[in-house]
């Protein structure tokens, strides 16, 4: 074999590796909700009608048609018309348009948080003081009832009118969602862009690099194995946030008031009541999958990514 077949294999075999990789994570991802389909299924044949209760309190729910529909009811059932008018749309339909809604909220509140997320760290990087004066504030922050403070938003929201632009209903929610996300992104900031080792800094230091010349060429690079799993969580946290906000302030467009509007269908039918799950499932997992791409373009950094 030749030197150059040799190195044509060695660049073929990471490459062949990555793709046995994520073929290797799509079918566990199936494998995982086969057997959360098959769980669910068991239970149903063999737990009791009223459910399993220890103590007078109820541990396990109970097994009955209304409480646990089968599998394959909720998945045709995405198939069937929302509602029994003539020409209704289909429920999947419904249900994609308001994810679609309440993912572009939770974007803009990803968008903010992150921003905010980032230039605290920053802060708290440069000076020290801002570091023991902000963080303890951060953290205590992220302990407020959202349910409470979700009308109070949305209540200030609604007094906020500049010439003639008044604030809209929508743009309270994703208030909400970027104060669920800047806090795992400014966490992730600070510890990244305090992760380079001292020789690194001190050599910057010898060659007489500015700030802004460390921050950007050691300690930016250093903080994105951070920063990444801080963004998915950041981003699932808008997600969380706009869904709890939507159901809080009553905003109707998104697929948290669709999940308690779905649900008080529940007694007369039981299988639609699932749909919006689904779609907030699925609006978390596109949202993660959003975020990845970040990780796809800045992979030359991703060595040792934090968990």
């Amino acid at each position: 074999m030749t030197a150059d077949a040799a190195q044509v294999l060695r660049a073929r075999r990471p490459r062949a590796r990555s793709r046995a990789a994520r073929v290797r994570v799509a079918l566990l991802g199936v494998l995982g909700v086969l057997a959360v389909a098959a769980a669910w299924e068991l239970y149903k044949a063999l737990g009791p009608d009223d459910g399993v209760v220890v103590a007078g309190t109820r541990v396990l729910p109970r097994t009955t048609d209304l409480a646990m529909p089968h599998t394959w009811e909720m998945v045709a059932r995405l198939l069937e018309p929302t509602t029994s008018q003539a020409g209704a749309a289909p429920l999947w339909l419904t249900v994609a348009q308001a994810a679609l809604v309440s993912l572009a909220i939770a974007g803009v509140g990803w968008v903010v948080g992150t921003l905010v997320g980032v230039g605290l760290g920053l802060l708290m990087q440069v000076w020290r003081v801002a570091e023991h004066g902000l963080l303890p504030w951060i953290v205590l922050s992220q302990t407020v009832p959202l349910i409470a403070f979700a009308p109070v938003v949305r209540s200030w929201g609604a007094r906020i009118e500049i010439a003639g632009w008044q604030w809209p209903p929508w743009l309270s929610v994703a208030v909400i969602a970027s104060y669920l996300a800047f806090f795992p992104v400014a966490i992730g900031t600070l510890k990244g862009l305090q992760s380079p080792q001292h020789t690194h800094l001190e050599l910057m230091h010898s060659y007489g690099a500015s700030r802004w010349q460390t921050l950007r060429s050691v300690r930016l690079p250093a903080a994105v194995p951070y920063l990444l799993p801080a963004l998915r969580l950041g981003a699932a946290s808008a997600v969380i946030g706009t869904v709890v906000a939507e159901v809080s302030t009553g905003y109707l467009d998104g697929i948290g008031r669709q999940l308690v509007a779905f649900a008080g269908q529940a007694s007369g039918d039981p299988a639609k009541a699932w749909a919006p799950i689904f779609g907030a499932i699925a609006l978390g997992l596109v949202a993660a999958g959003l975020v990845g791409l970040a990780g796809v373009a800045l992979r030359t950094y991703r060595r040792g990514e934090a968990s």
